[in-house]
């Protein structure tokens, strides 16, 4: 099974082609074929090309794409619609099944961690997004996603086993004493694989409910924080 793999949320993107072989759920079982990066602020003009020239490169077409994956939020607003949109369009002329991705759950998945795991990226303002989890995941037990402040952030961590790709949460969770995992900034590789392990599970969705998850704080939290 071909899969193509879009992250825009950032300031830089990337755009990967795995195989993946259908039976099997673990990450190692997918041969990522290449990763290509996409520069900032040009996602607009290069996602579409950057994908034709990724797919005939290896001698494919977007026919032969079997499913897509792509990272819903959180991020950049503009960043997320234009990958969202991209995979929205070749979704529905080709048929195919897509798995959205939390970058929030790909921190998690790509660490190889278990037991109460809490991820965390940087959303700008001093806000934090935090997402927790429980590894392996229990029927009872549902991740939760959501946004704070540097310092609820870190008072929330504790008794949390710490991801993150980002060097200065990173460096303020060591100086709270807090344990946490740096991780490598997380791409479309790490799309494809957790996006991978949704389409097994059946948990796709149709280019219509596509959505980005920007886990923005409701108005009368921004309303709270402005007047005292």
């Amino acid at each position: 099974m071909l899969l193509l793999a879009i992250d825009t949320s950032g300031k830089h993107g990337s755009i990967a082609l795995a195989r993946a072989q259908p039976g099997s759920s673990h990450q190692n079982d997918v041969e990522l074929i290449e990763t290509s990066p996409l520069a900032g602020g040009t996602f607009s003009a290069e996602l579409v090309p950057q994908i034709a020239a990724l797919l005939s490169g290896h001698g494919f077409t977007r026919h032969d794409i079997d499913a897509f994956t792509v990272a819903s939020g959180p991020g950049s607003f503009t960043g997320l619609r234009i990958g969202l949109a991209a995979v929205k369009a070749l979704g529905e002329v080709l048929n195919k099944p897509i798995a959205p991705v939390s970058l929030l759950e790909a921190c998690v998945f790509s660490s190889g961690m278990r037991g109460r795991i809490m991820s965390a990226l940087d959303a700008g303002r001093s806000d934090v997004y935090v997402g927790e989890y429980e590894v392996p995941a229990h029927a009872s037990q549902i991740a939760r996603e959501f946004i704070l402040s540097r310092s609820e952030f870190l008072f929330q961590a504790k008794g949390w086993t710490l991801v993150t790709p980002d060097s200065a949460l990173a460096e303020a969770a060591v100086a709270a004493g807090l344990s946490v995992t740096k991780l490598s900034p997380v791409s479309a590789a790490d799309v494809a694989r957790l996006g991978w392990r949704k389409i097994q599970a059946g948990e796709t969705v149709a280019p219509d409910r596509l959505e980005a998850n920007y886990i923005r704080r409701t108005d009368a939290e921004m309303l709270e924080r402005i007047v005292p």
